[in-house]
């Protein structure tokens, strides 16, 4: 069996970290490279980096901060935000991520999932969905949204066809990412969690709402996701990421132990 990954996310805005409540009012919260040591010495498993603007204002990446980043951290880090292009890719990944993160622009083309799959190769392809909960129709039946710029288009997209379509089109693994949940704290959306993981045969990474130690357990067991992601409860300092892991190992969890 494979162990669960726990990974802290860096939501980067003009170079800093930043942190908001379902992608709303978010403020600076620390340099984002500093804030990637950390989490690497404190045992994450990976690191996720997204531009949170960088699609809604139509501009490039933060190589600068990939850079930075890739000579201080030894695990994979993924990197999201203004990724259009295999050039975008490229770039990307020759700076030092490991995977590249597409969300806005491949619901815009979806080409660009199996370009860079056929390029890269799929392990670097990861999608990202950004997911509301909706009123179910018969475009819709799954009763959830894909949204796009970072939480202000909504595309009238069913999310679980949306998943299907990516895996089709050579995605290897999706972020998942509950709108509704996000930075609540509340828990993740274990019901949309679990439609999409025992819908895909790719890995599945929870993201969105994790407030305690028992919603990661959750959104692994209930959840059957492959991965959670962390932010608010350890950029607050309510949780480090070693009482997270010592939490879910204690609760039969397999988790990579580095202590």
């Amino acid at each position: 069996m494979l162990s669960k990954r726990i990974i802290p996310c860096l939501d980067v805005r003009n170079g800093r970290t930043t942190k908001g409540i379902k992608f709303l009012n978010n403020i600076d919260i620390g340099d984002p490279v500093d804030m990637a040591r950390a989490y690497y010495e404190a045992g994450a498993d990976e690191l996720v980096f997204y531009d949170i603007t960088a699609s809604s204002d139509r501009r490039g990446i933060m190589i600068d901060v990939v850079r930075r980043t890739a000579a201080e951290i030894f695990i994979p880090f993924s990197v999201g935000g203004g990724i259009r292009t295999l050039e975008d890719m490229r770039d990307v990944l020759l700076a030092g991520a490991e995977k590249v993160s597409v969300n806005t622009a491949a619901v815009l083309n979806p080409d660009l999932i199996s370009e860079g799959a056929k390029v890269f190769g799929s392990q670097c392809i990861v999608l990202g969905m950004d997911v509301k909960k909706v009123s179910a129709t018969p475009e819709i039946p799954s009763g959830y949204e894909i949204v796009i710029n970072g939480g202000r288009t909504p595309m009238g997209i069913d999310a679980l066809w949306w998943a299907k379509e990516a895996v089709r089109l050579g995605a290897g693994e999706i972020c998942l990412n509950s709108i509704d949940a996000d930075g609540t704290q509340e828990g993740y959306e274990i019901t949309l969690t679990r439609m999409i993981s025992e819908a895909v045969p790719i890995p599945v990474i929870a993201s969105g709402g994790a407030g305690k130690a028992e919603h990661l357990f959750e959104v692994l067991t209930e959840g059957r996701a492959d991965a959670a992601l962390i932010a608010s409860m350890v950029h607050y300092g309510a949780y480090t990421i070693k009482e997270i892991k010592d939490y879910l190992h204690q609760r039969g969890i397999q988790v990579r132990l580095t202590w």
